[in-house]
């Protein structure tokens, strides 16, 4: 609810359910936040895991997720669903550590790193928060880390913001009513939704194919094989018939690099800041977005790291960018609400103004194509394997990314746009806003940017064995931003 907390029990989405599916020993599903705070503003000058604890006992109404517990179907007969955890424990939830001297960036990151490596606990609600002290610059770091089964970009910034406020004053927020923990559902409870949902199957399944298909390739489905070219033969075959219009683009084949294998259990993990203004300017001097740029940038660093090990491919990458597809009515449903599009990453192109403009035209084709998507295609795609399949179905498509020909994608790119004055938690005034994003097999490199109160905040995760150097990626976004401004200079 979005104001305020009501126990029950939800069942989660199929794309929530992927995202558990996909863990295994090597590989986690959550998200995660590194936030930077300035002390100084906080009352007495500190923020701490006492601080921390106060204010999410006195915001907990407001942040239901925080108080879900996972509970599966049994037999795996339907998805799984979330309930009230009735032995909910906050101090298990937050913890408190400090970095050996002198508490550097890059001790932070390794720090980060470890703790993003290792899986929740789905035994309790699925998410840790990590207060950090020991910075060098006297500055205290606090890390939270959220299953992605729970959130997406969009409902992750619901939760942040509940948490921070506009001034250091802290705004007290009465709770609506006593929190009470909901009922857990029984095992036969379950299995008697599940039945009485599978007569409904056959039907929704064969409603959603005039949707679903012609739109494989903007799916979760486009890895299997064959996927990409049926929905491409039936969407020509609608529109000859007077059917919906789609707006093409070009087949990617997507090359094959070093982070586009098998991933092991360990992480790198590198992040930095660049100025706003700057990547502003060259988007009013080139007459592009702001995202245009980001990607580019991106694009050149990968290119400068590719060719430094050799592996420059010909073609482009194949970047995978998260859209949003949440309404204005879902606002506070939490849960995943978005679709996966792919994008050329020009990497073989040299020349930055080119691979900026080849990068506007492309990303605006994305667009395009997002804009004349059916509303209802998520939904859609959720009644083409049965709850019961579905998790051996997920596995075996992430697999297929390493042992079958090309990956779907090469890396991920996300741009969240942030607000553009000072937030401050607990009092502290919060300097920088860094993502830690997912991994996964075939998908070993994710950058994440953040812009927040005049600058873009970058994180960067790579697999630790496939991209040991991550750190050097960040000092090359700023030299392909500084390529782009030289050139607007010239």
């Amino acid at each position: 609810m979005k104001n305020g907390y009501r126990p029950g029990m939800r069942q989660l989405s199929s794309l929530d359910a992927q995202f558990l599916a996909l863990e295994n020993p090597r590989q986690t599903g959550h998200v995660a936040s590194l936030g930077v705070y300035d002390t100084s503003t906080a009352p007495g000058g500190e923020l701490t895991a006492a601080d921390m604890k106060q204010l999410l006992t006195d915001r907990l109404h407001l942040l239901p997720p925080l108080r879900w517990r996972l509970v599966d179907v049994p037999f795996n007969a339907d998805y799984p669903y979330w309930v009230d955890d009735p032995d909910f424990d906050l101090d298990f939830h937050v913890r408190e550590l400090a970095l050996p001297s002198p508490g550097d960036e890059h001790q932070l990151a390794e720090q980060i790193a470890r703790l993003h490596s290792r899986p929740l606990d789905r035994a309790r609600p699925l998410w840790e928060l990590y207060v950090i002290s020991g910075l060098l610059d006297g500055h205290t770091a606090v890390y939270t880390k959220i299953h992605h089964a729970v959130i997406d970009g969009v409902s992750g910034a619901e939760i942040t913001g509940m948490l921070l406020d506009l001034t250091p004053e802290i705004r007290q927020i009465p709770p609506e009513q006593p929190l009470t923990a909901g009922r857990r559902p029984s095992g036969v409870e379950m299995l008697a939704r599940a039945a009485l949902g599978l007569p409904r199957y056959p039907l929704r399944f064969v409603r959603s194919i005039p949707s679903a298909i012609p739109n494989l390739e903007d799916t979760q489905l486009a890895a299997i094989p064959g996927a990409v070219s049926l929905g491409r033969a039936v969407s020509r075959v609608q529109s000859l018939v007077g059917g919906p219009e789609r707006v093409e683009r070009a087949s990617l084949k997507t090359p094959k690099t070093s982070f586009n294998t098998r991933i092991s259990p360990h992480r790198r993990f590198a992040f930095g800041q660049l100025d706003l203004d700057r990547v502003k300017a060259v988007k009013s001097a080139y007459d592009v977005t702001v995202n245009d740029v980001i990607v580019t940038i991106c694009a050149g660093a990968v290119r400068r790291w590719l060719k430094e090990h050799h592996e420059l491919p010909r073609e482009p990458l194949v970047a995978q960018i998260p859209v949003s597809v949440r309404t204005t009515e879902q606002a506070g449903t939490y849960g995943n609400r978005i679709l996966m599009l792919g994008v050329p990453l020009f990497t073989d192109i040299k020349d930055p103004v080119k691979r900026l403009q080849r990068t506007s035209q492309e990303l605006q084709v994305m667009k395009d194509r997002h804009r004349a998507l059916p509303a209802q295609l998520l939904q859609d795609v959720n009644h083409f394997i049965p709850p019961a399949l579905f998790s051996r179905a997920a596995r075996a498509t992430f697999r297929l990314a390493t042992t079958v020909g090309r990956p779907q994608w090469n890396l991920v790119i996300s741009n969240v746009p942030g607000p553009q004055f000072p937030l401050y938690c607990a009092g502290a005034r919060m300097v920088a806003h860094y993502p830690v994003s997912v991994i996964t097999d075939g998908i070993g490199l994710n950058i994440t940017a953040m812009s927040y109160d005049g600058h873009v905040d970058i994180g960067i995760i790579a697999d630790r064995d496939q991209m040991p150097d991550v750190w050097r990626l960040i000092s090359w976004l700023d030299d392909s931003l500084a390529e782009l401004e030289k050139a607007v200079d010239a």
